[in-house]
């Protein structure tokens, strides 16, 4: 996590990716020679280039930070409202209780891939200039219900436990008995699954990549009456975005992707594994 946060912050000020992320499609290696990109993996392009004869490289660090930072957003507003719901409806009635089922049993027999697919296709979600957070809302809304019922059940487990009812006996407010007993028992069990859920959002958004649907794209007029849809970030999963393609003519394009995407699955797994290992120790 740390190689991730480092490239993401100071990747884009070294020198050899700046230069790298100008590229050229033609070169002229040698006197009557012309090649055109993309660019093979060589000593001046390590691991190839992309069809605008950019450094992947260069490309992969540019857009690590957006990457990061649209997977984060994901993990975090899920989160925010799982939080807020599962702590409501553990203590409330049961309206609240019933919609997180529905919601959590509802979406998890519908896959979150199939799901973002089919709403984010609709027309006019194409063209819309806030659709940067509509696709952060809706991928982040689909499993809200999973967190809100992970969170509920896990508070309910609490209050049931003796030193929270002495806790009550003895007189504490709700903020008090928040404190000292709900937060330092939900803790171990949020990060721990608020890891692990960032690994899945990173697959998530890999696998919108390779179906050509985007988190940050524009409509481009190109003539009268027509245009095409590209996308306006270095994020990885538009590097996918010609995967199928690419896969025969360029395989390294969407392999330094899906490596790139691979290595934030792996790295916030092994995170959340080794944390609840950690907090298991601990007796968390």
């Amino acid at each position: 996590m740390f190689i991730l946060i480092l490239i993401a912050v100071a990747g884009p000020f070294i020198p050899y990716v700046k230069e790298g992320i100008e590229g050229s499609r033609v070169l002229f290696p040698e006197r009557g020679v012309i090649e055109t990109a993309p660019f093979p993996p060589s000593p001046d392009f390590p691991t190839g280039s992309d069809r605008e004869g950019r450094n992947l490289i260069s490309v992969l660090v540019m857009g690590a930070k957006d990457t990061l930072v649209v997977i984060f957003c994901i993990a975090f507003i899920r989160y925010t409202f799982g939080i807020i719901l599962g702590t409501v409806a553990s203590f409330s009635g049961r309206f609240l209780t019933n919609l997180l089922n529905i919601w959590d049993q509802t979406f998890s027999s519908l896959p979150v891939i199939f799901f973002t697919i089919l709403f984010l296709n609709l027309p006019f979600l194409i063209f819309l200039e806030t659709r940067f957070w509509i696709v952060i809302l809706s991928i982040a809304l689909v499993e809200v219900g999973r967190v809100g019922v992970l969170i509920r059940d896990q508070l309910l487990q609490i209050k049931g436990t003796p030193y929270v009812e002495a806790g009550i006996v003895v007189g504490l407010t709700p903020i008090g008995l928040a404190k000292n007993y709900y937060l330092p028992n939900l803790l171990p069990t949020l990060i721990v699954n608020f890891f692990f859920d960032i690994g899945r959002v990173a697959l998530i958004i890999g696998q919108l990549g390779i179906f050509s649907i985007f988190v940050t794209q524009e409509f481009v007029q190109l003539g009268s009456g027509w245009g095409e849809i590209r996308n306006t970030s270095f994020n990885w999963p538009t590097i996918l975005g010609e995967a199928r393609k690419d896969i025969y003519t360029a395989i390294w394009i969407p392999i330094n992707a899906a490596v790139a995407i691979m290595f934030v699955v792996f790295t916030f797994n092994i995170l959340g594994e080794g944390l609840r290992k950690y907090f298991h120790r601990l007796g968390a």
